[in-house]
């Protein structure tokens, strides 16, 4: 006579849902942003202020117009001292970045590191319907990484 079990029928095996891996997973939404009609002056306070180093440029509607870093704000300080003239008073449509490469948010994160690499950039605006949806950045791809890092890779 065989043994029986007395453990009941088994639970069917869970399936581990893997973790998010898309650009709008890791993407922050919540933006500070500028107008090409800001000084730099302006600019520079708030970028110290909210602790980033560069912010997007939109115009009434919404619409990417470039980016403005602190690498920009400082090519207009060296010109300011080079030029003797006060700090701030241009524009920042003067020293913008205004050929911007953008990204979509369905992008995967692991496609997104290429293109970080590629374009050598520190953070790439996210585009949905020709307005801007929120921002990514090299660090944000790197706190992804740590959380997938005992997951499947594989997408």
């Amino acid at each position: 006579m065989g043994i029986k079990s007395f453990q009941g029928r088994r639970a069917a095996p869970v399936k581990l849902e893997s973790a998010p891996i898309l650009v709008e997973d890791y993407m922050t939404s919540s933006l500070i942003t500028f107008k090409k009609e800001q000084s730099v002056a302006e600019v520079m306070e708030a970028m110290i202020k909210n602790k980033i180093s560069g912010a997007p440029v939109v115009n009434d509607f919404g619409e990417l117009e470039g980016v403005i870093s602190d690498g920009d704000c400082m090519k207009q300080i060296s010109e300011s001292r080079y030029f003797n003239m006060p700090i701030g008073d241009m524009k920042i449509e003067n020293y913008m970045d205004d050929t911007v490469a953008v990204i979509d948010k369905n992008l995967n994160i692991f496609d997104c590191a290429q293109l970080f690499y590629k374009h050598d950039c520190r953070r790439f605006p996210v585009i949905e319907y020709g307005k801007l949806i929120g921002m990514i950045s090299r660090k944000d791809i790197l706190c992804a990484a740590l959380k997938l890092r005992g997951q499947n890779w594989h997408c």
